[in-house]
């Protein structure tokens, strides 16, 4: 999940209680009509005004999904036209004016706390009005249960809506520290973890972003330890790692940084020479030759003879992104430099014609 992914989920909610505050009000006021409490039956002019509104903001909601209405001043319309129907019906209650008048509060304080758990700002606008409208219809011996019948809710609301807010930065703590463990992890799934290279999944990951070239040619080249089996059975393979570790750090110190560097089996690595000449890349891989053969790391490959660790390299060039055939030619070139005595660098091109 993403931060555009959460922003979508917020406004998911937000718009989920627009609809349920619209319902809500337009199912209100069809009930104030079709059954009214103290048998006072009329359809006035607020009500009718609440019912076409949630209507018609419902029905233009659903087909504009991507519209954000405004809920703070959606609820603060409402607010005032549940108000002013208060005031309306009230001077038609000629008995038990207070418990209508407590009933009408609850009832528009039920809605707004339904549709608003999560919004003080839309549940105050919307209740606020009304509140108002019967603290001044009211006797002042209501007051008292009309202000706890409103604090009630706007405390609970008050403190549900600091509980989500810490509730949401700790949702978004989280979703950050999850998205930067999986990058953590993609990235060490790319990566050989001796060496430190790129592994084969990581090299296709480069290749499909590799620049056009522009200034030169894009070379493949393959490398091999010469005699490596040799170096692990007389040394063991915890030198042989040493060995690799020493030998792919030689490698990537030899190149520049744009260039990819691989490791491609077990002594294996490839190097892909980006945007150079191919005379660049011929003394590339002598560098990388020399490099590797200035470790001075000791290698007895047989009871005879002793040298140090070498390299041979195959180069071919990349091209039409035809990384296999590419491939195929380093790898061919890199069987002749190794048969022509191995520690030598040698072109695909400069294969002897079969």
């Amino acid at each position: 999940m993403t931060s555009q992914s959460w922003r979508s989920l917020v406004n998911k909610k937000y718009q989920l209680s627009l609809r349920l505050f619209l319902l809500l009000n337009a199912t209100s006021a069809l009930f104030s009509v079709t059954n009214p409490l103290y048998s006072v039956r009329v359809l006035s002019l607020p009500l009718f005004a609440i019912f076409a509104i949630s209507i018609g903001l419902l029905i233009w909601h659903w087909k504009k999904r991507n519209r954000k209405i405004n809920i703070p001043v959606v609820s603060a319309i409402f607010g005032l036209l549940w108000a002013w129907q208060i005031v309306s019906k009230f001077e038609l209650i000629r008995h038990d004016q207070s418990t209508y008048l407590i009933m009408a509060l609850l009832t528009v304080l039920f809605k707004g706390s339904l549709a608003f758990v999560s919004n003080i700002k839309g549940f105050t606008l919307h209740s606020l009005p009304t509140f108002t409208v019967c603290l001044w219809l009211s006797t002042p011996d209501s007051w008292l249960r009309m202000a706890y019948s409103f604090a009630l809710p706007m405390v609970a609301i008050g403190i549900h809506h600091v509980l989500q807010r810490r509730n949401d930065r700790f949702a978004q703590e989280l979703l950050s520290r999850l998205l930067e463990e999986r990058e953590t992890l993609t990235d060490l799934s790319m990566m050989d973890p001796l060496t430190g290279l790129y592994n084969r999944r990581g090299l296709q990951n480069r290749l499909e972003n590799l620049p056009t070239a522009d200034n030169g040619e894009h070379f493949v080249l393959l490398l091999d330890i010469d005699h490596f089996k040799a170096y692990n059975d007389h040394y063991g393979h915890m030198m042989g790692d040493q060995a690799l570790i020493r030998v792919s750090a030689a490698i990537r110190d030899a190149v520049r940084s744009r260039d990819i560097v691989a490791r491609f089996g077990g002594e294996e690595f490839m190097v892909l020479l980006s945007n150079i000449p191919l005379e660049h890349a011929r003394q590339t891989a002598e560098h990388i030759r020399q490099k590797v053969y200035d470790l001075k790391i000791p290698h007895m490959f047989n009871e005879s003879v002793a040298t140090n660790v070498t390299i041979s390299i195959g180069i071919a060039i990349f091209e039409n992104e035809d990384i296999e055939g590419a491939l195929e030619k380093a790898d061919k070139a890199l069987y002749e430099a190794k048969h022509m005595g191995r520690n030598n660098i040698l072109l695909s091109e400069e294969l002897p014609v079969a």
